[in-house]
């Protein structure tokens, strides 16, 4: 495919010439960054011309900066607005996969790309499988794809008459990409998966759904669940969040790189089972790590926020740490963190390895985790930014005691706080008693109370640290060590 036409370089100047843009950063992923000195070339050169047949007649000759970003922050298909502001710039040009997430700050424009595929596989792949079931069909795809849409929607409409499937018979929809530019949003309270119902052109209600940049309506009535998902792209993070969020829908997979459909999704099921374990474990934690995954998504400081007050009223402590794209090595240096809450974008929140000393969940598995009312009905949220709407929850009595699935008996969650007070002297050396350490069995291993706050996981270690003697600060006296190398010191007497 055309260099240019793959970039929208086209577009993309006249996106920053129309709004006046003087200082605009390119954003490029790792994959792309080779073409960023192309891309900024063609850019130059397509915003001069656009300049120099510019018919408004201002005569504004402002030249425009262009800043190539790479390495962001934290995941690279969101914006990333702190990088940007670091130049003073004006937009941002993500360039790549996205998450599309609503920006604070910024206006942003989107450049998918566009991979290539095969339309007429695609679409025999599609009308084969709808003859096989009786489900109305909704197609979702990467957003890479989205310039072959209409092209695949032209095909199945000449091949309906041959292929058999019949589209007033069994009706089949497509999600549609509204606009590639973003502007800052002042709402947060804006639902990103499940809209308020809106009235369409023919003035009958509808119900507005919306995932990672793609948009389509339901007539009143219909339910997601009604409808088989055909997904057209890649195994990827996207495609992980239209199956968890629509956990509920028969879902098919339409590979383009190797033109065949995947009708097998048993990896991806296994992830609900696997979350609903980290809930479990999150429900015994009583030290909570809330990881700042994002600076730029709208939303993300009242979510904070939001969590800091549930993990309160929970009972269990909780401490804010921002460290960038979170690995195993940096979550290892806060060994007294029970369990992490990652607040980040819907396609890069699901941090879940072995080699994880504690579980990263997500605020919606929190909000199920830490209210003792709340049960798990088998929906599941991504976005952070549609629990913002959700009304405030209440915590549950927490004097009672709780059935752990993990320990396999009943725990509490926490000391009732207004007697703590009272109760502290009288209760001084059973509380030591209880986070000693103990010697057990004849393993010789070593075990200890919970703790309650970061101060006293630390009190309770074992290791201190050096410590300095105060007592003594003359110096040693010095001597001379060995002589010689390993195979033979001067004082060791060779063997014959």
């Amino acid at each position: 495919m055309d260099f240019e036409s793959n970039y929208d370089i086209a577009a993309s100047a006249h996106f920053i010439h129309t709004h006046k843009f003087t200082r605009v950063a390119l954003q490029f992923p790792d994959n792309l960054l080779k073409d960023s000195t192309r891309v900024v070339a063609a850019l130059r050169k397509k915003l001069e011309s656009l300049r120099e047949f510019d018919i408004t007649g201002s005569g504004d000759e402002t030249n425009v900066r262009l800043f190539v970003m790479a390495d962001t922050t934290y995941g690279s298909c969101c914006i990333d607005e702190v990088g940007a502001s670091h130049n003073n710039a004006d937009c941002v040009i993500h360039y790549g996969h996205t998450c599309f997430s609503p920006t604070t700050t910024l206006p942003a424009f989107f450049v998918f790309g566009k991979s290539s595929i095969c339309v007429a596989d695609c679409v025999e792949s599609m009308s084969k499988y709808a003859l096989t079931n009786s489900k109305p069909i909704m197609v979702l795809f990467g957003l890479e794809y989205a310039h072959s849409i209409q092209e695949i929607k032209r095909t199945l409409l000449e091949s309906s008459t041959t292929s058999g499937f019949d589209l007033n018979h069994q009706p089949l929809r497509f999600a549609d990409v509204p606009s590639s530019v973003m502007f800052p949003s002042n709402d947060i309270k804006k639902i990103n998966g499940l809209q308020e119902p809106a009235s369409g052109w023919n003035g009958a209600s509808e119900t507005i759904y919306s995932i990672g940049g793609l948009t389509w309506k339901l007539p009143e009535g219909q339910n997601m669940e009604d409808y088989l998902l055909f997904w057209i792209g890649h195994d990827d993070s996207a495609f992980a969040n239209v199956v968890l969020t629509f956990n509920a829908c028969e879902i098919v997979r339409y590979n383009a790189n190797e033109n065949q459909m995947v009708t097998d999704l048993f990896q991806q099921r296994r992830i609900l089972k696997r979350r609903y374990y980290l809930v479990e474990k999150a429900k015994d934690a009583n030290i909570v790590g809330i990881l700042v995954g994002t600076l730029g998504v709208a939303g993300y400081i009242h979510m904070i926020n939001q969590m800091m007050e549930l993990i309160t009223q929970a009972g269990k402590k909780a401490y804010t740490l921002v460290m960038g794209k979170p690995n195993p090595a940096k979550l290892a240096n806060f060994p007294e963190c029970d369990v992490f809450l990652y607040i980040s974008c819907a396609q890069t929140a699901l941090l879940d390895s072995k080699e994880y000393l504690a579980p990263v969940i997500t605020p919606f598995e929190a909000m199920i985790a830490f209210n003792r009312g709340s049960q798990w009905t088998g929906a599941y949220v991504m976005e952070f930014r549609d629990l913002i709407s959700l009304p405030q929850m209440e915590v549950g009595n927490q004097e009672e005691a709780r059935f752990s699935f993990l320990q396999g008996g009943y725990v509490e969650d926490f000391e009732n706080q207004e007697n703590v007070e009272e109760e502290r002297d009288a209760l001084a050396l059973v509380n030591a008693t209880e986070k000693a350490l103990q010697l057990q069995n004849k393993s010789n291993s070593l075990l200890k109370g919970d703790a309650r706050s970061g101060a006293e996981f630390f009190a309770n270690r074992s290791y201190q640290g050096l410590n300095m003697p105060n007592e003594n600060t003359s110096p040693e006296s010095y001597f001379i060590g060995r002589r010689g190398r390993a195979s033979g010191y001067e004082d060791e007497t060779s063997k014959q």
